[in-house]
């Protein structure tokens, strides 16, 4: 079972519990959720590994992930400001590796919570 940890409070913002959620449906292998809160124009750039565009890529990229499995989440801030966002945290997985995240997002306008863009930075620790 998943174990999430959040040490932000998203409360009164909503886009900021959107990413959180949308960053424990990553954890959690959701992939019909990360799936249906993109454009269909996404651009997921994974910085130093490649770049990823449209959702069908996306979408084939995101079910690859799925087998990776997670053992623990921990989200440590989440902001987010008219049309961006970013994320940051851990992910330990269930092989016991463990990897330092931060995601950047751009959303299709200020009022919406479909992602647009991703830009993430993994490091294994």
């Amino acid at each position: 079972m998943l174990k999430i940890n959040v040490k932000t409070d998203c409360g009164h913002s909503p886009k900021r519990m959107f990413l959180r959620d949308f960053n424990i449906a990553f954890g959690k292998g959701d992939t019909n959720f990360i799936i249906a809160q993109v454009t269909d124009d996404i651009v997921w750039e994974l910085i130093g590994e490649r770049i990823i565009e449209g959702k069908a890529s996306f979408s084939k990229a995101i079910n690859e992930m799925k087998e990776k499995e997670v053992a623990e989440i921990t989200i440590e801030k989440v902001v987010t400001h008219g049309k961006e966002g970013a994320v940051n945290g851990i992910m330990k997985m269930n092989d016991g590796k463990q990897y330092a995240f931060a995601d950047f997002y751009e959303f299709k306008n200020t009022t919406s919570t479909t992602i647009n863009t991703m830009t993430s930075y993994v490091i294994e620790m």
